[in-house]
């Protein structure tokens, strides 16, 4: 079942929800320095959330991060909109895998982003209008440093874990590798540590069809209509990447939409075809373009081998414990990129936990297969708390 294009997953089964929630939102005065040079002017704005309670050696605190097309609402439901769940909701509440009768959760909108953080929406200072074109380029390190401005104001020094899928296990990579003395555990999801070509090749398509949309305007269109057919076509091309052949199969098949039999025209009759006008239509109420175009870029650059030379010498300053989980269905980032990233952890001796798990979800898994997965998450967080939660 979806709301929009969330998925919702059925949850009675673990444990309770977290319940009525609110996005909070916090302004930094300084601004933040960009890994390209250029810098993020003050103020800008990092809206979150936060479940369970922080304890009194601030020990418990878990830095939940999200995928491309997510938000900082990873659980429970917005009193004003209570239809729809958090994205990650089957897994944060008491009881659940990021049991927050044990766990301080935090989940922040990545800079860039259109859900409460600054973004190419947001009013640039000193010009009270959108940066549209002038938001400048960022990386999945400058998500991770504000995230760490985050922390700071919340006076957290140290998480027990940072988890995430997709693009989201790109940053808990990230945290890793950039504040090594500040994470001990990382649960890295459907992810990778360098974008491929073919990730990169997905990407562009779906930031030239956004170009390419008369109502583009070289991003500065907001005071006009927005690009709204291009940023459809981009989700869409992105969607399929998240499913799986059988998954498709399954959901449709070659099954008709509207009529028993073929009408021989160039419209839409198959009933993905309507399944995938629905998921554009869907986004574009909830999403902007430049913050597709922005993100789905930094994504791009994100490579650590790159970075550093090899896995080996990225992951030789780390201290932390990892978890890397993928789905045998999952085209998009499959069980081989992390197989690669548990031979680079293992080559400089730390501590990694490689698992693949049977799906026909294909990317869309980590999300989905809470069944599955929540005995993995909970036992690896168990490990990770146990010491800490001996000397409370």
């Amino acid at each position: 079942m979806s709301i929009g294009d969330v998925p919702v997953v059925e949850t009675a089964t673990f444990g309770r929800s977290v319940g009525t929630v609110r996005t909070q939102q916090i302004d930094f005065q300084e601004p933040l320095p960009l890994e390209s040079g250029a810098q993020l002017a003050a103020p800008w704005t990092l809206a979150y959330e936060t479940y369970g309670q922080l304890n009194s050696q601030r020990s418990n605190a878990i830095l939940i991060c999200h995928a491309l097309s997510g938000d900082a609402h990873a659980a429970g439901r917005h009193a004003y909109n209570g239809r729809r769940p958090g994205w990650w909701d089957a897994f944060i509440g008491p009881g659940r895998a990021f049991d927050t009768d044990r766990y301080f959760v935090i989940c922040s909108n990545v800079i860039g982003g259109c859900s409460g953080s600054t973004g190419p929406a947001s009013p640039e200072p000193g010009r009270d209008q959108p940066y549209g074109s002038r938001f400048p380029v960022i990386t999945i390190g400058d998500m991770v440093a504000a995230q760490a401005r985050l922390l700071e104001a919340l006076g957290i020094e140290q998480l027990l874990a940072v988890a995430g899928g997709s693009m989201g296990g790109m940053q808990a990579l990230q945290w890793a590798v950039a504040y090594p003395e500040r994470v001990r555990g990382v649960l890295a999801l459907a992810t990778t540590a360098r974008s491929s070509a073919m990730t990169i090749a997905l990407n562009t398509v779906g930031r030239q069809s956004i170009m390419r949309d008369p109502h583009w305007q070289g991003g500065d269109y907001y005071a006009g209509p927005r690009p709204r057919n291009g940023l459809a076509v981009a989700r869409m091309v992105g969607h399929v990447s998240y499913l799986s052949e059988d998954a498709l199969a399954e959901k449709f098949d070659r099954d008709l939409q509207w009529h028993p039999a073929p009408q021989y025209t160039i419209g839409p009759e198959f009933a993905v075809e309507s399944y995938l006008d629905h998921q554009g239509d869907a986004f574009v109420q909830r999403f902007d373009a430049n913050s597709y175009m922005v993100i789905t870029k930094a994504m791009d650059y994100f490579d650590l081998p790159g970075r550093y030379g090899s896995l080996r010498q990225a992951f030789a300053p780390t201290r932390a414990r990892f978890l890397a989980l993928s789905f045998n269905s999952d085209w998009l980032y499959p069980t081989s990129e992390l197989r690669t990233l548990a031979a680079g952890l293992r080559a400089a001796g730390r501590s990694v936990q490689q698992i693949e798990l049977d799906s026909s979800k294909g990317h869309d898994a980590f999300l989905l297969e809470d069944a599955q997965m929540q005995p993995i998450l909970t036992g690896f967080l168990d490990e990770l708390a146990a010491p800490l939660e001996r000397c409370v």
